[in-house]
């Protein structure tokens, strides 16, 4: 309860103080998600990665309050993409479906971690690791669609194999996953930091599934997207039962993030492999230096 109780004196001071109407923020921060929904969707990133460091450096709320608001935006922006990603095959539900259990179990460890830790260690360690996948993404080579050999053992008896259609390219596309072990330990680790950090999971879902794994990059943000919903709806209660959860903020933000989303998925069936892959780049990029320097105390804090 009191924690709810501030949250709520930032946008109140503001109103009080002449500045800023409260609609008024709630009206922007639509117009921002539904940008965000757009290029998110894209991204492969559900929204959270961006929303949390943006929100958190233009808006008056605390940031256990926006990442909790982050953690809900990322969920139903995915769950909004989830049903026409599926239609469309960009996302499998075979392949997100062990990646994303074991990233549950972890994301709740890691919101649970992330409440004891100070939050300007919290937004440098995001900007960090965010930046570091960038660089990683950006060197990789022949990502679009990566050369698998053969499926591993583990990949095999899953099934992780299957076609969908590039219609950017008019042809059907066969993909198959190897290294579906360290898959596995790397999606308990981004469990783990996106649960911690409120951002949801897919930071780094695409990387790992893209370049670990060998998924095609447009595979690969289609069923990051479907991870997001199922890891997410883990870490969110932890937020939730904390009261870090505040209908101001997340009510705007959700209706933007799910109109926003049904955009972005139709783009993606129409977009190139490597406008995906530079998009996811850029926008990685970006959340990660304002991260940065928020977290060092160059940039704006909530």
């Amino acid at each position: 309860m009191a924690l709810a109780l501030g949250a709520f004196s930032a946008p109140a001071a503001a109103a009080d103080g002449g500045a800023v109407s409260w609609w008024v923020w709630g009206i922007a921060l639509f117009a921002v998600c539904f940008a965000i929904g757009i290029v998110a969707v894209l991204a492969g990133v559900g929204g959270g990665v961006l929303f949390v460091p943006i929100v958190g450096g233009l808006f008056p709320f605390h940031l256990d309050f926006v990442r909790g608001a982050g953690l809900l935006v990322a969920l139903t922006g995915a769950l909004s993409a989830g049903p026409g990603l599926l239609r469309s095959g960009l996302a499998s539900l075979r392949l997100a479906g062990p990646l994303a259990l074991v990233g549950s179990v972890t994301s709740i460890l890691g919101a649970l971690l992330g409440f004891a830790l100070p939050t300007t260690l919290l937004q440098t360690a995001l900007g960090l690791i965010i930046l570091a996948i960038v660089v990683l993404m950006a060197l990789a080579r022949g990502s679009d669609h990566p050369r698998v050999p053969a499926l591993d053992p583990l990949a095999a008896l899953f099934g992780l194999h299957g076609t969908f259609h590039d219609a950017s390219a008019d042809h059907e596309v066969h993909w198959k996953v190897h290294r579906t072990p360290a898959g596995l330990a790397a999606f308990g680790v981004i469990g783990l930091v996106g649960g911690m950090f409120g951002l949801g999971a897919g930071w780094a879902n695409v990387p790992a599934l893209n370049l670990l794994m060998g998924a095609p990059i447009k595979l690969a943000v289609g069923t990051s997207g479907l991870a997001i919903s199922i890891i997410n709806s883990a870490a969110a209660w932890i937020y939730i039962a904390r009261g870090a959860v505040l209908p101001v903020v997340v009510a705007p933000s959700i209706l933007g993030i799910m109109l926003g989303a049904r955009i972005g998925v139709l783009l993606l069936q129409k977009a190139s492999p490597a406008a995906v892959r530079r998009t996811v780049i850029v926008l990685l990029a970006l959340a990660g230096l304002r991260s940065l320097l928020v977290g060092l105390g160059i940039g704006a804090s909530s």
